[in-house]
């Protein structure tokens, strides 16, 4: 086992990104919403809105997809490509010939989950001399990184660059971001680009959602847009205990009924609020912009639709036959639930698609025969699902409108080398640093040694990425089954009317549906009734959300979808 191969890339949004954050760290040791600044005419921009169809064309990078390493799996129907293969050393491309940095400097703000690495440690040293800018890392706690970066973008003190995730876009970041951070419009957009190529192969929807006051303001983290919930199962226990895969919400209840044994202390499941929003066909959480779409010619919240009551009464008819595990019912459904799993406490959880190659690389260096996998996501009557897309990219780097030309040029030169796809050296070099030093090559599989764990962690990574991929070839029949999920779920999956959109909504309704993640974990719960929710709707309507619905629809009207 190495776990130290290539991870997913895959749509971050703040769980997946965590999720698969945490993953990584664990396995080389041994839903805020997006509410970005869009939309606008003139210098300054609007400061509520988005951008779309005939401006957004005008704005957006032209795309020349890369050839420069052919993919094992292409991808298909919004999936990531897939590679199985460790490709050695010597066999590795260049995807940078030249150097595009000037040579000048460049201090990027960035977030950071652990103890950040001494300034001039060999990975920052060798990414400085290859790019040919001399970058400095201000790293802040991940944790508290809203915190940090608001005060930052209300001060006269901005560093040149600065990562922003877009579960930290609330408050008056949004509107900071189009005061504050400059437009790369000049130097990406159409043909411009394409002296920047690994820039160029990132897809344009990616490049959709780094449009912030109407103009092109952002470095975009691409990702797959096909859901990165994905239900996963103990394929090992269902082998020896006979059970087949549930293809139906009544199939699943009645499984759960007869797998657990709570005094055995094992449980069917840990919550799966999540997944019943799949199953249900609920409009996609986290960014607001995607609770809205078009339904029968009218504007329709995912709170306002019998599929999101559904999603919510067959969740609490989970734990009410007692399947769901004690733990996951007093309400410590999240960081705990694959430790439950990979423990045989519980037999099917939820999670980012991520945790199916991290926890088998954790649990195979002691439980050889430990076995997982996902199961494909079922319609309410066990037929086929429709699922909703999530948004193509949700982390972005911005450079300050204060930066000079020679800067800017750095700064993309610093962004073009980190999206240099796999299997090539500046790819290498970004994500597992200096060989000899940070990482080793064991079994012809680069192994990130202590101090690669500690040196080689976000930072450059951050600030540019290839098309969405996924890679581990230290399992590649688990990267094989992981990309043919996301292809086959990626077949039923559809676009919301404001898929694609960065869209900042008006800061008096901004907080209007805060509240409803909590009732919703009450309701399944036990704790309140489906009639609470409805009357929360009714609530929400008359607080602003009919209000909030038009606005949506004028700004639909007005400029169009993305897709």
């Amino acid at each position: 086992m190495t776990p130290n191969a290539a991870s997913v890339s895959s749509g971050p949004s703040r769980r997946s990104f965590l999720a698969s954050t945490a993953v990584a760290t664990a396995a080389v040791a041994g839903g805020m919403p997006l509410l970005a600044a869009c939309g606008g005419d003139g210098k300054k921009g609007r400061k509520e809105g988005t951008t779309s169809g005939k401006d957004a064309q005008k704005i957006l990078p032209a795309f020349v997809a890369s050839s420069v390493v052919a993919p094992d799996i292409p991808a298909k129907n919004g999936s990531a490509a897939g590679f199985t293969r460790a490709i050695p050393t010597a066999q590795l491309k260049t995807a940078v010939p030249e150097k595009l940095g000037g040579g000048g400097k460049l201090k990027i703000m960035s977030p950071f989950w652990g103890t950040p690495p001494a300034d001039d440690n060999p990975y920052y040293r060798a990414m400085n001399e290859a790019i040919g800018v001399e970058v400095s890392w201000q790293n802040q706690d991940g944790v508290t990184y809203d915190q940090k970066l608001g005060a930052v973008l209300a001060s006269s003190d901005i560093p040149d660059a600065v990562v922003v995730p877009g579960w930290n876009m609330m408050g008056r970041i949004p509107s900071a971001i189009n005061a504050k951070f400059a437009d790369l419009g000049p130097h990406l957009s159409g043909d411009k680009v394409k002296e920047y190529p690994n820039l160029a192969a990132v897809p344009t929807e990616a490049w959709q959602r780094a449009i912030f006051g109407g103009r092109l303001r952002a470095i975009p983290m691409p990702g797959s847009y096909v859901t990165d919930i994905a239900p996963m199962y103990r394929k090992d226990v269902f082998g020896k205990k006979g059970y087949s895969v549930p293809r139906s919400p009544d199939e699943f209840l009645a499984w759960a009924k007869e797998a657990t044994d709570a005094r055995s202390k094992v449980w069917a499941c840990d919550d799966m609020k999540w997944t019943a929003f799949n199953i249900y066909g609920v409009f996609p959480g986290g960014d607001k912009a995607l609770w809205w779409n078009m339904v029968d010619g009218k504007l329709v919240n995912r709170v306002e639709t019998d599929e999101y009551l559904e999603a919510l009464e067959w969740t609490r008819k989970l734990y009410a036959a007692k399947v769901v595990h004690p733990d996951a019912i007093s309400g410590k459904a999240g960081g705990n639930a694959k430790d439950r799993f990979t423990a045989g406490q519980c037999l099917v959880f939820n999670d980012n698609i991520s945790a199916w190659w991290g926890a088998t690389s954790e649990q195979r260096t002691s439980k050889p025969d430990f076995d997982m996998a996902a199961f494909d996501i079922f319609g309410p009557d066990g037929g086929d699902p429709t699922l909703w897309a999530g948004q193509p990219a949700n982390i972005f780097t911005f450079i300050s409108n204060k930066a000079s030309e020679r800067q800017i040029k750095d700064f993309l030169a610093v962004a073009n080398f980190c999206a240099s796809p796999y299997g090539t050296k500046e790819w290498m070099l970004t994500n597992f640093g200096v060989e000899g030093t940070d990482f080793e090559m064991k079994n012809g599989l680069p192994t990130k040694t202590e101090q690669g764990v500690n040196e080689v962690n976000s930072a450059f990574d951050l600030t540019g990425d290839p098309a969405p991929f996924i890679a581990h070839p230290d399992f590649p029949d688990i990267t094989r089954a992981m990309v043919e999920w996301q292809q086959r779920m990626g077949a039923f999956t559809k676009k919301t009317s404001f898929f694609g959109l960065t869209v900042t909504e008006p800061t008096r309704w901004t907080n209007l549906a805060d509240d409803f993640e909590q009732l919703e974990d009450d309701v399944v719960r036990g704790r309140k009734k489906i009639g609470d929710v409805q009357q929360a709707v009714s609530d929400w309507r008359s607080k602003g959300g009919d209000q909030l619905r038009d606005w949506y629809k004028k700004l639909l009207d007005d400029n169009g979808s993305a897709s």
